[in-house]
C-alpha cells in the first residue's frame, strides 16, 4: 500500500512538472531587440526582402522546406503591413531590406523534485499519509528530456550603408506542430515586430 500511494503521488508530481514546462513554452514569445540609435527610421516606408534570407545554422541544423519558408516569409510581411509598411518584390525600390536567419541547438532540460517520506502505521494499524502540513520529504526524482531550441533573428538593413541597422531576436523550443501551423509563424513575426520601428510598443490593428 506504502509503495502504491508513492508510485501515485510520484506520477502526479511528474504530470505537474510537465504541464508547467508546456505552460512555459506556449507562453508568450519575448524579443529581445537592439538598433542604431542614431538611424533615422521614420523615412522607412517600402520594404524587400534581401536576396540570401532565410538560411539556417546551428549544431542541429534543420531542412525548412519550400513551404515552411513561405509560412516565415508570409507572416513577416502580414506583420510589416500591420505597421503600416509596403512590401515590395523588387529590392532595388526598397528602403530598407529584410533578412531572417535561424539558428537550432540540441537542448536538455532537466527538472528535479523531492518526493515525500511516509509515516508508519500507529498502534491502531492505520495508515497515516503524508500532507502537506504533516509530512516529510523522503528522496527527489530527476525528469529530463531532449529538445530542441530555435533562435530566430531578423536583420532590418539600409541598402546603401549594406548593414543591419535593427535585430530583433526570439527564443522558442521548435516543434513539428509548429512549422506546420501559420499561426505559430503569425505569432512570432507579431512578436518580433512588436517594437519596430523603435519607440512603437505594440502592433497596429
Amino acid at each position: 500500500m506504502i509503495s502504491a500511494i508513492q508510485q501515485h503521488y510520484r506520477v502526479a508530481v511528474a504530470l505537474t512538472t510537465c504541464l508547467l514546462l508546456a505552460a512555459c513554452a506556449g507562453g508568450p514569445l519575448r524579443p529581445d531587440v537592439d538598433f542604431k540609435q542614431d538611424y533615422n527610421f521614420s523615412q522607412v516606408k517600402k520594404v524587400g526582402f534581401y536576396a540570401k534570407s532565410g538560411q539556417v545554422s546551428g549544431d542541429n541544423k534543420m531542412q525548412l522546406s519550400d513551404i515552411q519558408k513561405d509560412r516565415i516569409n508570409t507572416a513577416l510581411t502580414q506583420a510589416l503591413q500591420q505597421k503600416g509598411f509596403e512590401l515590395v518584390s523588387d529590392a532595388s525600390e526598397a528602403d530598407m531590406l529584410l533578412s531572417w536567419h535561424l539558428v537550432t541547438q540540441f537542448k536538455t532540460d532537466v527538472q528535479s523534485y523531492s518526493t515525500p517520506g511516509m509515516y508508519g502505521y500507529n498502534r491502531y494499524a492505520m495508515y497515516n499519509c503524508w500532507s502537506c502540513m504533516g509530512g516529510h520529504f523522503g528522496g527527489s526524482e530527476v525528469v529530463s528530456s531532449n529538445y530542441t531550441e530555435g533562435t530566430f533573428i531578423v536583420d532590418m538593413i539600409d541598402p546603401e550603408l549594406r548593414k543591419s541597422v535593427w535585430r530583433g531576436t526570439i527564443q522558442s523550443r521548435l516543434k513539428d506542430s509548429q512549422l506546420k501551423d501559420q499561426e505559430s509563424y503569425n505569432a512570432a513575426a507579431l512578436s518580433i515586430f512588436a517594437a519596430f520601428p523603435p519607440g512603437s510598443t505594440a502592433i497596429d490593428q
